[in-house]
């Protein structure tokens, strides 16, 4: 059986890693700074590239402070398990086209959809931005008489449990300028 790690060429994986993560040059991962020095390759994975900063004189590699560093996995595996999890494949059919366990790759999708959340931007929101709110009131277990009271009163919702309307948007109205 031919398996999608086996078409993968780790040296293609670690130039992969390298152009979406320095896409405008090696940056140190420490100070930022792109004064940065070529130290050879790894000993025990020859295409994984091994800096030093010239400004703070920290070491780091293609891998460090990533995701990927210090995984048990090879490189290719985790780069083709991040584009079976792109083509939406559940864990089972990775595990398959990977040759791997099922528990294995539940972890490895687990921290490469963790990692995503983590270096996902913040949403600004500007100009005028406008939401709605509804209340709904499920009911008070074994006590419906408190839901009609409470109703009646005016206490949020309205007797059917929807408030909002035209009057709530004009009312929840932000300007964010």
């Amino acid at each position: 059986m031919v398996t999608l790690t086996a078409l993968i060429d780790n040296s293609k994986c670690y130039e992969l890693i390298r152009q979406h993560r320095w896409p405008e040059g090696v940056c140190c991962t420490r100070c930022g700074s792109s004064h940065i020095i070529k130290r050879g390759k790894d000993d025990t994975q020859h295409e994984r590239q091994r800096y030093c900063c010239k400004n703070c004189k920290h070491h780091f590699d293609d891998l460090s402070d990533s995701v990927f560093a210090g995984r048990h996995q090879p490189l290719r595996v985790w780069v083709g398990c991040l584009y079976l999890m792109g083509l939406n494949l559940s864990n089972g059919q990775i595990a398959r086209e990977l040759d791997l366990q099922e528990n294995d790759v539940y972890q490895m999708t687990c921290e490469l959809r963790q990692a995503v959340v983590e270096k996902k931007p913040e949403v600004k929101l500007s100009g005028e931005v406008e939401f709605d709110e509804v209340y709904v009131t499920a009911g008070h277990k074994g006590q419906p008489d408190a839901v009609k009271k409470k109703a009646v009163r005016g206490d949020g919702a309205n007797s059917k449990g929807f408030g909002g309307g035209v009057r709530s948007k004009r009312r929840n109205r932000r300007s964010l300028a």
